[in-house]
């Protein structure tokens, strides 16, 4: 009779018997053509890690640091291991699950009062192995599993995400800082040219050169600049401690070793608006959420079914523990049991619906995450084009208001123009030497964006290089 039963229960389980619920199949997604503007660089530059091109020592060492360090890579790691043992919980339960159990007692039976027979006291011996299987006929323990497994990677591209998110704003608030140390190196520049022209105008007035007011609108013009200083030392300091705690340290100053200037502006990464399918983390995120919401709807339908588990406990059992383990000791019992929901108010009906509800929102969740990515590649390439220009015409004016400055103050000297023509072109060009240096970030800050806006090869890269990586995969 067990063997029968046993033979039934493999015969079932390697039926091959379908999976109620609907199979995945990804979605029709528009994908636009070309991007707005075209980029004519070579498409592996989104699969290298792209900040080496800065050629700068110390970035390289800083983004090392943070992808072992960081506190919300490690968090990310963590919960990647917490998903693979999720996975392997709901995976497990697919097999045979067996256990053993072993019992000795020793007992004496009261001779008051009656005959006892045999030996006095007694022994007894039992081994165990209990054996119970659910036959997954309408694949609600592998659409389980599925679910399970598309969570799991799912949890790998957030993951994957994190370290994209940390390289990226890594790289910017470096450039950042190092804009900050260039506006403030402009700002003391320019207090040395004021301090010396706030000098020159006390001697003048002394003489009688001069009235009071030129005089004193130098000592203004000196103080303008010199509120900007502690501005941006106050910015710089912040700076830091924003990039110190990328590197999961304390509050701190970080290192230097090139300006702005001496930085090399990253080549334009390119690739078709697809490509962004397969490179971009978040979208495969959330690709695999609706793959798992996809696998719930047959979890939730597999549960208006009956449910057939089959149980087994073959034994041994003995009143002498050397008889144990002989032929006669076998003692064994298999059963089944089909359990069939009648009557639940609703309550499967309930869960299929917000299994359907929830499988709406994630496919929606999925076209959406798609259309931003399009946006922000799109957004980034327009950035970069139009800062390039901006920068050309600031570097422009830059040049013509220091020629400018120049010939007012030659002018002024001779007696040809008043003071108040000097103070004009000092602050116009000042102010114009800190909008190019700031333009100068955003152009490199714009280009880091558009690396991380593509994707690529070069996120799975900065992922080998955190530690514990990398990561086991779902089988």
């Amino acid at each position: 009779m067990h063997k029968t039963l046993l033979a039934v229960a493999i015969g079932l389980a390697l039926s091959g018997c379908a999976s109620v619920g609907p199979d995945y199949q990804r979605p029709e997604t528009p994908v636009p053509e070309q991007w707005r503007i075209s980029t004519q660089q070579a498409n592996d530059l989104a699969n290298t890690p792209w900040w080496e091109q800065f050629q700068d020592p110390v970035l390289n060492e800083l983004i090392q640091i943070a992808l072992q360090e960081n506190k919300d890579v490690k968090i990310a790691a963590a919960r990647v291991d917490e998903y693979l043992g999720r996975y392997g919980v709901t995976r497990g339960e697919q097999f045979p699950q067996v256990g053993g159990n072993a019992a000795g007692t020793r007992t004496r039976n009261s001779e008051n009062g009656g005959v006892t027979l045999g030996e006095n006291p007694t022994d007894s011996y039992q081994v165990d192995l209990g054996v119970s299987f659910e036959l997954d006929l309408w694949g609600r323990l592998r659409r389980a599993t599925e679910a399970a497994r598309a969570d799991l990677l799912a949890t790998e591209e957030a993951q994957r995400t994190v370290i994209l998110t940390l390289v990226s704003q890594l790289a910017n608030s470096y450039v950042r800082l190092l804009d900050f140390d260039k506006q403030l190196a402009i700002t003391r520049a320019t207090l040395e040219t004021r301090q010396e022209s706030v000098r020159i105008n006390r001697l003048r007035f002394q003489a009688g050169l001069i009235s009071e007011l030129d005089y004193q609108q130098a000592l203004a013009e000196y103080q303008a600049a010199a509120v900007q200083a502690p501005l941006l030392e106050r910015q710089i300091a912040q700076q830091e401690n924003a990039i110190s705690l990328l590197l999961g340290r304390n509050p701190g100053r970080v290192v230097r070793e090139k300006d702005l200037d001496r930085l090399t502006l990253p080549a334009v990464p390119s690739g078709l608006p697809s490509d962004l399918l397969e490179q971009r983390p978040d979208i495969r995120q959330a690709e695999q959420q609706l793959i798992s919401a996809n696998a719930q709807i047959g979890v939730a339908k597999a549960a208006f079914f009956p449910t057939i588990s089959l149980t087994g406990l073959p034994g041994m059992a003995s009143n002498d523990l050397s008889d144990l383990f002989k032929g006669p000791s076998k003692t064994w019992q298999f059963a089944g049991q089909l359990a069939q929901p009648i009557f639940t108010g609703g309550t499967l009906t309930g869960q299929l619906q917000v299994a359907e509800a929830l499988q709406q929102q994630a496919l929606l969740n999925y076209q959406q995450t798609i259309q931003n990515a399009f946006a922000e590649v799109d957004n980034s390439l327009i950035g970069v084009a139009k800062l390039r220009e901006q920068l050309e015409d600031q570097a422009a004016q830059v040049k013509a208001l220091q020629r400018y400055l120049d010939l007012a103050t030659l002018r002024y000297q001779n007696g040809y123009s008043d003071y108040l023509t000097v103070v004009d072109a000092e602050r116009n060009l000042y102010g114009a030497q800190l909008s190019l240096a700031q333009t100068q970030g955003d152009l490199f800050i714009a280009l880091v964006n558009l690396y991380k806006a593509m994707g690529g090869g070069w996120v799975e890269e900065a992922e080998q290089m955190t530690v514990g990586a990398p990561q086991p995969k779902a089988s």
